[in-house]
């Protein structure tokens, strides 16, 4: 069949009309696939472009391409180039099994002869299994994928699928991307694969995309539920069945609780990167310490202290993932404190409350989307729109701290001038300047350098 697509992004258009000439002339073929083909069937625009070649080996396509681009190769026995300034992978079918990367593995794979269907078969869902060419508005659909597709089913390509066991967690996240439901097939061949031994830096990126581009990451998180994967996420499957009450989370569990908050975190992005996979991880991560603390307490369900408690279980589960420690305290800071908006709000707390709270978590502004998503996540509960959050808010912007802690006054430079010498002494004395500042005793250089004065001359 044909179809016409148009690719909107002048530079991703020019170049893949140039591709394809040159290609043509030294008498290959190139084809657009994978996630490119499926975005535009769904008239939304990629932002990057995979292109497969058929018809030129690997020397002959690197020196092809060179003709008009700036070419990095991953190796040229690798068949897989990608062209710098430009979002485009380049490519020649291979025969390597999928998910193999090392060098040894992957050399002498590449096969331009290999047929486009049977290049399709080694690919993970039929919705990323198509393929379509530039030159005659051919689609190449040999799975039906586009049925899948408007259908909104997630189903595997064929058994090779289990040749990377990290297409479950591709599942996942394109679930949550595309509000997908799992076919009963591919649910069950997920469950017979395993994630032990598999690449962290391949399972974070999955993770990542979950949390920045799913829609509704509940489908992603139930797709793991159901194919058996929250086995290697101990600190997620413990959510499961943990009761709450029922006042205040009718909803359900906390399992149940932690999808509609992430549901609701995801139609809040911000589309800043780093607050929005600090905020998304904090919110997934929020609850953690629920099961360790949950008690019948005459007749009521609480879970006191599950703050704290949620600590342990939110680092053990981010240090699988990253080895981003900056990362994995800010979330951690967040987890703590993410009562504390509604807490202070009910106590109509003092700025010195508010100020401590910024040096606790840094970032005021990202905590009050946690504890909004925590308090908008209790269907059928009536959302009120958190006057806790916009009260919090405007105090810390007042502030100034809504976006960093109070930043100290005085400073170790200050004190040298004063001839106070460098040292523990002076260490100690910094952290107190830095308690009173919070206290509201100064909020100047000169009432802080004043304060140093009154305590070297009183000795308190």
């Amino acid at each position: 069949m044909t179809v016409s697509f148009r690719i909107e992004a002048p530079a991703l258009a020019r170049s893949l009309r140039r591709i394809e000439e040159t290609v043509r002339r030294a008498g290959g073929r190139t084809w657009l696939v994978g996630g490119s083909v499926r975005d535009l069937l769904l008239e939304r625009q990629p932002h990057d472009l995979d292109v497969e070649v058929t018809g030129l080996d690997p020397d002959r396509l690197h020196d092809v391409l060179r003709e008009h681009f700036t070419v990095r190769f991953v190796g040229k026995a690798f068949g897989v180039f990608k062209l710098d300034g430009l979002p485009i992978d380049v490519s020649v079918p291979s025969r390597i099994p999928a998910g193999h990367t090392s060098v040894a593995a992957m050399r002498n794979h590449a096969d331009p002869t290999m047929d486009i269907d049977e290049a399709l078969a080694r690919r993970d869902f039929t919705i990323n299994a198509m393929a379509w060419s530039p030159a005659t508005s051919e689609l190449r659909d040999p799975f039906n994928g586009r049925e899948d597709l408007t259908f909104r089913v997630l189903r595997h390509v064929s058994d090779r699928f289990a040749e990377d066991p990290l297409r479950v967690l591709r599942g996942m996240q394109l679930a949550a991307r595309f509000e997908l439901t799992p076919a009963p097939e591919t649910i069950r061949l997920c469950g017979t694969l395993s994630q032990a031994g598999q690449p962290a830096e391949r399972i974070w990126e999955e993770w990542k995309t979950l949390l920045l581009d799913g829609v509704k990451p509940s489908l992603g998180l139930t797709f793991l539920r159901d194919t058996g994967w929250l086995r290697f996420y101990p600190e997620l499957a413990a959510l499961q069945g943990c009761p709450q009450d029922p006042t205040w989370h009718p909803e359900g569990d906390v399992w149940v609780h932690t999808l509609h908050c992430l549901d609701w975190y995801a139609g809040e992005r911000t589309g800043h990167e780093t607050d929005d996979l600090v905020v998304g991880l904090a919110v997934l991560c929020h609850d953690f310490g629920k099961p360790l603390t949950t008690a019948d307490d005459s007749g009521r369900v609480t879970s006191h202290g599950h703050e704290e408690q949620g600590e342990a279980p939110t680092r053990r589960f981010l240090e699988r993932l990253t080895n981003q420690q900056r990362l994995i305290d800010d979330v951690i800071s967040l987890v703590l404190y993410h009562l504390r908006p509604r807490q202070l709000y009910d106590a109509q707390a003092s700025d010195v409350a508010v100020r401590r709270l910024a040096r606790q978590v840094q970032r005021i502004d990202r905590l009050v989307r946690v504890a909004r998503a925590d308090h908008a996540g209790r269907p059928p509960k009536p959302f009120d729109g958190f006057p806790a959050g916009k009260w919090l808010l405007d105090r810390a912007k007042r502030l100034e701290v809504d976006a960093q802690a109070p930043p100290p006054i005085v400073m170790g430079r200050h004190l040298l001038a004063l001839g106070i010498t460098p040292g523990p002494d002076m260490g100690r004395l910094l952290e107190t300047c830095y308690e009173a500042q919070l206290d509201g005793k100064f909020s100047t250089l000169e009432e802080g350098l004043a304060y140093v004065q009154a305590r070297l001359l009183y000795g308190h």
